[in-house]
């Protein structure tokens, strides 16, 4: 069973705080993001494929640091899913999909009612 670790806003805040960090840290630039109760969609670029893999790496160790101090228990498990965008095209239509989650889930009707979305608000291309 998954836990729903981001249906409560301090979760996402400190999680979402931590990502900045990375983003920052790493170069990184974010065109979507979407926190579901139990799991996080990203949709970011960067300079390469070994980057990624250090960003990834930073960024689920600062959050889960920081989320183990406020509640004693794990936030991520081992590995990740990761998928190479090819076009640009491509990034509007992921961010689309990514944005649209929540609608699927049923926990909106609309994806610019979900707050836990972003960048918020949600640009045009939705």
């Amino acid at each position: 069973m998954r836990i729903r670790v981001f249906s409560e806003r301090c979760n996402v805040e400190l999680v979402a705080d931590a990502l900045s960090r990375s983003l920052d840290s790493y170069g990184f630039t974010l065109h979507a993001y979407c926190f579901m109760p139990d799991h996080l969609h990203l949709l970011t670029s960067g300079t390469d494929s070994k980057s990624l893999m250090r960003f990834i790496q930073h960024f689920k160790q600062l959050s889960g640091y920081a989320y183990k101090q406020a509640t004693g228990t794990n936030l991520w498990q081992i590995s990740y899913w990761d998928r190479v965008l090819r076009s640009d095209e491509d990034v509007i239509t992921t961010a689309r999909y990514i944005w649209g989650n929540p609608v699927r889930a049923g926990l909106v009707e609309d994806a610019r009612q979900y707050e836990f979305s972003g960048p918020q608000p949600l640009p045009e291309v939705w």
